[in-house]
Formats: C-alpha cells, structure tokens, sequence
C-alpha cells in the first residue's frame, strides 16, 4: 500500500512540475515579447534621423532661431514706432 500512495504522490508531483513547466514556456514568451517591444521603443527614441532626440534637436534649433527673430520683430517694431513719435513731435 506504501507503494501506490508514493505512486499517487509522484504522479501529482509530476503533474505539478508540468504545470510549472508550461508557466515557465509562458513567462519565457512574454520575456521575448518584451524585449521586442523594448528594442523597439528603444530605436525608436535613439534613431539618429528619425527618433525622439533628433526631433527634440530640430524643435530646439526652431525654438532659438524663431526667438531671435521674434526679438529683431519687435526691436523693429518699437524703433519705427518710436521713429514716427519724434518726427510727428518735431
């Protein structure tokens, strides 16, 4: 009788490993997916042409370009008008 229970016993451990078994195969797939995913992202961000830094690049050469003439535009403006006060004045 020992026998039949240890077999029992040894049928449901294995029964168990197999279970764990198939939960591993399942983390490893999701682990690979992941790092796809991870890859993807990641060339996305570091592209040199295309990604996120080199468009943060080109909106920051944008950004200091227009703010210099946004200044010229306004120093102009404030010139012309301050030009048209003397001589309407004088």
């Amino acid at each position: 009788m020992a026998t039949a229970t240890g077999a029992v016993a040894f049928a449901e451990m294995n029964g168990k490993f197999d279970q764990i078994m198939q939960k591993l195969e399942v983390v490893n797939e999701k682990q690979d997916e992941m790092a796809e995913d991870i890859a993807k992202i990641k060339e996305a961000v570091y592209h040199p042409d295309e990604g996120l830094y080199a468009r943060l690049r080109e909106l920051e050469g944008w950004k200091d370009t227009s703010s210099k003439l946004i200044w010229i535009i306004i120093t102009a403006v404030v010139g012309l008008t301050v030009a048209t006060a003397y001589k309407t004045l004088l």
